[in-house]
């Protein structure tokens, strides 16, 4: 199924229906694409939607109720077909509901829904999760999107840098190199400063991942051009950033609410850290916005 894709009088955006995966993000007046292309010399996905776990688990299991349910890394709604349940000129709906498959490894009735909105240079994701089965839902759900570096042909990755909104101090938690779990140790990124230069070798341990950040965005830059990535993302508890590996031309930007499982047992999903929690009939909402330029 080819991609559905809306446009403004600025950007062009598109969207798949399996994933509800954003594929594209154009600026028009020199049509220059943002979006990593999911070529699979390197990563083979545009922007994926992480639900309803974040990162890895332990033995890729959980625990509900003492009983153990089988989970891939980053869950299952980015390979499953959503349907389209509104479009209009500016933004389109997707929705994605329990099915037997699902609930074999998910024990959990929901709906999600992922809606794109246009608002001049920026594209607007809002997620919507509602609990509509009976008992408490645990989840977690993230943004994965990939961003073609360098923007414009000229300087490399390394030349590029993420500006925080205000001033961090910061310090990554390290994740085991062979399960993708976090191994309890933390590493110094920043010590109040609001610039993180972009180097591969911060990648070398896998994602860079932060939890006690105050900023509400960060931008990408290059000192050489003017072209931009912002991305917001107020409110939301924890932070990826992310590359493949030396070499790879993209950086992924990710706000989560969620993280990967910690080296040790298998938990109850009500135990993890960072799961939400709905009540019966309840609904979570959240949202980020990225803007080109």
């Amino acid at each position: 199924m080819e991609p559905i894709y809306l446009e403004n009088d600025y950007v062009r955006f598109g969207v798949k229906a399996v994933g509800a995966e954003l594929c594209s993000f154009v600026k028009k007046d020199d049509g220059r694409e943002y979006i990593w292309q999911a070529d699979a010399n390197f990563w083979a996905r545009h922007a994926p939607v992480l639900f309803p776990v974040v990162g890895k688990l332990l033995q890729n299991q959980f625990l509900h109720h003492g009983e153990i349910y089988n989970m891939p890394q980053h869950g299952f709604a980015r390979d499953l077909p959503f349907v389209l349940r509104e479009q209009t000129q500016d933004s389109l709906v997707f929705e994605l509901t329990e099915n037997p498959e699902t609930l074999a490894i998910y024990p959990f009735r929901f709906s999600l829904q992922i809606t794109y909105v246009l608002h001049g240079h920026q594209l607007e994701v809002r997620w919507q999760v509602r609990n509509t089965g009976t008992g408490e839902m645990f989840f977690s759900i993230g943004a994965h999107p990939a961003f073609n570096l360098p923007l414009v042909p000229g300087p490399d990755f390394e030349a590029y840098s993420l500006t925080f909104s205000q001033p961090e101090t910061l310090a990554r938690y390290l994740l085991d190199q062979e399960t993708g779990l976090f191994n309890g140790q933390t590493e110094p990124v920043l010590e109040n400063m609001a610039v993180l230069p972009l180097r591969y070798q911060q990648f070398e341990q896998d994602a860079m991942v932060f939890k006690d950040f105050r900023s509400d965005w960060v931008t990408l830059t290059c000192d050489h051009h003017p072209q931009y990535i912002k991305m917001t993302f107020a409110g939301f508890p924890y932070l990826g950033i992310w590359t493949k590996c030396a070499g790879a031309p993209f950086l992924c930007l990710e706000p989560w609410y969620g993280l990967a499982g910690s080296v040790g047992d298998v938990l109850e999903l009500r135990d993890k850290e960072g799961i939400q929690r709905l009540a019966e009939g309840e609904v979570f909402n959240a949202s980020y916005t990225i803007e080109i330029g």
